[in-house]
């Protein structure tokens, strides 16, 4: 067994090695068809067909500048009447930053990219994942562990060599977003969560860029673009911030995968419509779309406020006023993605995992409530725990009370002191809304376990499946 052991981590280990040479072999290739592209393109055709007779040499058009292999690979945009060489002209000298590279920038970059828009930056910290795979399809299991943005990058000249991409391996904040910002002509915003969206389109404000906005999330998606030939921005259909317990992301509600994937790949049509002067971008209207019944709505949005913060006739939105705005306070949520981490209880109503574990490995009489909600609980659980959703515990108090008469020692009477009472959730916060609950309803020993079934994968168990 341990010589079988000792074979698999070293072709584990040459694995890994052989993927590292792979890609540093891709990189090295993209690098010289760059080269040999620009050039073909100087020299107006490749060196060996300039050499032969019988081969004239490609002209430039008067009408355009596209190379012969432009010509060839965007063929099929220049056959349509209502693109056509103008409409490929302007996509090629245009500039379009997408803001995330995960569930919606995925399919949006590979489409900018695939298209022809000259110059792409991509804005993200963060790094892959295995649970980004389902959705985020510019990503491959190659790259866990290594920048999303790396990643995005190599995907995007495996595509398209001929497209100039700029990397940006670090968090938007107001410090940077105005430079950043600036070097490009339309924004695509595809992040999750809300104050990421009021600063992004109050910086395409301040700077004057149009914006392509989406969401998605459950089955569910939108799409709009704002500060666009005088229509509105965020801040003008949303004035103040929706209250936080109204805020969900995929990481907590979670999400279809080819959801972001529909509303990404729109929003690279939206920002190709916008760059390239063709077609009717979507501004002053919504697209609503729902997987579940696989419908698409448009509905009308209202217009610039006149009384808004960012765009109004008497805005403060300059420059320096955007850089000292403070969106994490104006939201009350964070920019980071890490879900928050509530401190509601005294010390001595917690308790960590290794705790936890502890007390069950020496028999400790006890019952755990899991208040997750109940298709959490069916994806995975503790041993014995049991199913009580935090949304209708306050309901659940007899059986509670049962289940600690029943795991009390038999010569403990009938009292229920002698076992003691756990909750778990997911990370660690619902546990702490239980147990204020629960001391409310008679239960004044209620602990919580610190982290959650998170922390008890981490510090106890490795092999517990996280979700």
């Amino acid at each position: 067994m341990e010589s079988n052991g000792g074979d698999a981590s070293q072709i584990l280990g040459e694995i890994e090695s052989l993927k590292a040479e792979r890609k540093d072999i891709d990189d090295r290739i993209l690098a010289l068809e760059a080269q040999l592209r620009e050039i073909s393109i100087t020299n107006g055709t490749v060196k060996s067909d300039a050499s032969s007779p019988s081969v004239l040499k490609a002209a430039s058009h008067p009408n355009h500048q596209l190379s012969p292999d432009a010509i060839y690979r965007y063929s099929r945009h220049l056959l349509l009447p209502s693109f056509g060489v103008q409409g490929q002209s302007n996509l090629l000298n245009s500039s379009v930053l997408v803001v995330g590279a995960g569930g919606l920038g995925s399919p949006a970059l590979l489409y900018l990219a695939a298209c022809g828009v000259g110059h792409v930056g991509i804005v993200d910290h963060d790094v892959v994942e295995l649970n980004n795979m389902h959705r985020q399809i510019i990503h491959t299991e190659a790259y866990i562990g290594l920048p999303k943005v790396e990643s995005a990058a190599h995907a995007c000249r495996l595509i398209n060599s001929t497209v100039k991409i700029v990397a940006y391996k670090e968090a938007l904040h107001t410090s940077n977003a105005l430079e950043i910002f600036s070097k490009y002509d339309v924004i695509i915003d595809a992040t999750d969560n809300v104050p990421s969206r009021y600063m992004i389109s109050d910086c395409c404000v301040v700077l004057g860029k149009p914006l392509v906005s989406g969401a998605a999330l459950g089955l569910e998606g939108q799409l709009t673009v704002y500060n666009y030939k005088g229509g509105p921005c965020y801040r003008c259909l949303f004035p103040s911030p929706p209250p936080t317990t109204a805020c969900q992301r995929c990481s907590d509600s979670g999400v279809l995968g080819v959801v972001p994937g529909v509303i990404g790949t729109l929003q690279a049509l939206e920002a190709i419509k916008i760059a390239s002067g063709i077609g009717e971008p979507l501004f002053a209207r919504m697209l609503l779309f729902d997987a579940f019944s696989g419908s698409i709505r448009m509905v009308k949005i209202r217009g610039k406020s006149l009384r808004c913060e960012a765009c109004g006739e008497k805005s403060a939105f300059t420059p320096a006023y955007f850089q000292e705005f403070d969106y994490e306070k104006f939201t009350n949520s964070p920019l980071s993605a890490a879900p928050p981490k509530l401190n509601l209880l005294p010390p001595d109503s917690r308790i960590s995992c290794k705790e936890y574990n502890e007390k069950v490995l020496g028999n400790e009489p006890h019952v755990l409530i899991d208040v997750r909600p109940a298709h959490h609980f069916n994806i995975v659980s503790l041993p014995n725990s049991l199913s009580m959703p935090l949304s209708g515990l306050e309901t659940r108090s007899p059986e509670i009370s049962a289940a600690l008469n029943e795991a009390q020692p038999q010569e403990g009477g009938g009292s229920s002191s002698g076992a003691h009472l756990y909750v778990v959730c997911r990370r660690g916060n619902d546990s702490q809304r239980a147990v204020r609950l629960l001391h409310n309803m008679g239960f004044p020993a209620a602990k919580d376990i610190v982290g959650g079934l998170e922390s008890w994968a981490r510090e106890v168990d490795p092999n517990f499946p996280a979700y």
